[in-house]
C-alpha cells in the first residue's frame, strides 16, 4: 500500500512516500480500514520536528522546516518515539476486514476513528498516528471500539476535518464544564482546534470571545464568535473586569498569564496546546486568590467522540475545510499548514 513514514526528527526530508509498505492485518478486537481521508495538524509536525521533548522550549514554528536541534526523541506520552511510524491522527474510511471478536457485519460501514485509544484505566492510552500507526496510508487499522461508525452526506475531506481538532476543542469544554450563558475566551481561533471550539462552545450558548488574526476575523465571525479580537491584544487593558468564566487556550506562551487575570473569580481555564511556546509564567498569587481551576486536556473523556460524531450526524457544527491535498504532497500541504494564512483544516486525500 502507499504511506507516508516519518523516519525520524528532522525536516520535510524525513517524510518518506512509498507505495510498498505491507498492509497491516487486524487483531483481535480491531477493523481494518481503507482510508478515503486524513487531516493535517499540528501535533504531526511537532512530532516529526521533536517539539515534544522537554528540551525544547521554542514555538511550534520553530524548526518547522528543518526539526529542532537538541530535541530528544518524546512522543505525545513521554516514552521515547519508535521510527519509522505512519502519522495521521485522523482518518475518515470504511471498513474492509475485521478481527476476532468483531462483527463481521461491519464490513462496509463509514468511519471514523477516535484518536486516543483508551485502556481499561483512565491514562492507559495510546494515541493513533503517534505510539500505533495512522492514518497517513491506503489502510489502518483500529480497535473497533475507537472506529465509530457515521451516517453522513459530508465528503470523506470534510469528515476527515473533525476527528483531532473537534474531539480536542470539544473535550476541553468538557472538562471546563461549559455551560450555556457562560463567556469564554478562545485562542487560535482561526486554526483547526480554535475553529471547533468557536463553534462548539456556541452550540452550548455560550458568549464568544475568539481571539484571531485581523485577516481572519470575518470567517471566525461567521463561525458564530460573539466578538473577534486580534492576536496579541492588551487583554488586561480590554478586559479589566475580568468577565470571562473560562477560557480555552492552544496558543500559550506570554499570553498566558494575562489570560487568567481575565477570568473571574472561581474561572475555568483549558488548555490543548501551546503553538505560540510550551514555557508560561504564572503568579500563583493569581490561581489561588481567584480560585481558579487549570486543566490539561489531552485524554479525552469517554463521552466525547461519540458525542461529537452524533453532532456532525444532526448538523449541529459544520467542516471547515480550507485546502486538500494528495498523500504524496505531504510536504506541501505541511508547508502551507505552517504559513497560518488558512482557517480550518487542511486534509489529504487518498
Amino acid at each position: 500500500m502507499r504511506a507516508v513514514m516519518l523516519t525520524g526528527n528532522g525536516g520535510f526530508d524525513q517524510l518518506e512516500f512509498r507505495d510498498d509498505v505491507a498492509v497491516p492485518k487486524p487483531g483481535q478486537g480491531e477493523v481494518l480500514i481503507k482510508v478515503a481521508a486524513a487531516g493535517v495538524n499540528n501535533t504531526d509536525i511537532n512530532t516529526r520536528i521533536g517539539w515534544y521533548s522537554k528540551a525544547v522550549a521554542e514555538a511550534t514554528d520553530a524548526g518547522a522546516e528543518t526539526g529542532l536541534a537538541g530535541a530528544e526523541d518524546d512522543g505525545w506520552s513521554g516514552a521515547a518515539f519508535q521510527f519509522p511510524r505512519i502519522q495521521g491522527a485522523d482518518a475518515c474510511g470504511r471498513i474492509v476486514a475485521v478481527g476476532a471478536g468483531v462483527d463481521p457485519r461491519r464490513i462496509g460501514e463509514r468511519v471514523l476513528v477516535e484518536p486516543v485509544f483508551r485502556g481499561d484505566e483512565p491514562f492507559d492510552v495510546v494515541y493513533f498516528g503517534s505510539e500505533v500507526n495512522g492514518g497517513f496510508a491506503d489502510y489502518c487499522r483500529a480497535p473497533a471500539v475507537h472506529a465509530h461508525s457515521i451516517q453522513s452526506p459530508l465528503s470523506d475531506a470534510e469528515l476527515a476535518s473533525f476527528p483531532c481538532a473537534y474531539s480536542a476543542a470539544e473535550n476541553m469544554l468538557t472538562r471546563i464544564s461549559l455551560a450555556a450563558g457562560e463567556r469564554v475566551l478562545i485562542t487560535g481561533a482561526s486554526g483547526g482546534v480554535g475553529s471547533a471550539a468557536v463553534q462548539l462552545a456556541k452550540r452550548r450558548g455560550a458568549w464568544v470571545t475568539a481571539m484571531a488574526g485581523a485577516d481572519k476575523a470575518d470567517a471566525v465571525r461567521a463561525l458564530g464568535a460573539d466578538q473577534v479580537i486580534s492576536r496579541g491584544a492588551d487583554l488586561a487593558a480590554m478586559f479589566a473586569g475580568a468577565p470571562f468564566d473560562a477560557a480555552v487556550d492552544v496558543v500559550g506562551g506570554s499570553q498566558f498569564a494575562e489570560i487568567l487575570k481575565c477570568l473571574r473569580n472561581g474561572g475555568r481555564y483549558g488548555v490543548a496546546g501551546a503553538i505560540s511556546g510550551p514555557i508560561a509564567e504564572l503568579d500563583l498569587r493569581t490561581l489561588y486568590l481567584k480560585d481558579l481551576t487549570l486543566f490539561g486536556c489531552t485524554v479525552l473523556e469517554s463521552g466525547v467522540f461519540p458525542n461529537l460524531v452524533g453532532y456532525i450526524e444532526r448538523g449541529e457544527i459544520k467542516p471547515l475545510l480550507a485546502e486538500t491535498y494528495p498523500l504524496i504532497d505531504i510536504a506541501q500541504a505541511q508547508e502551507v499548514f505552517l504559513t497560518k494564512r488558512h482557517v480550518g483544516k487542511i486534509v489529504l486525500t487518498l
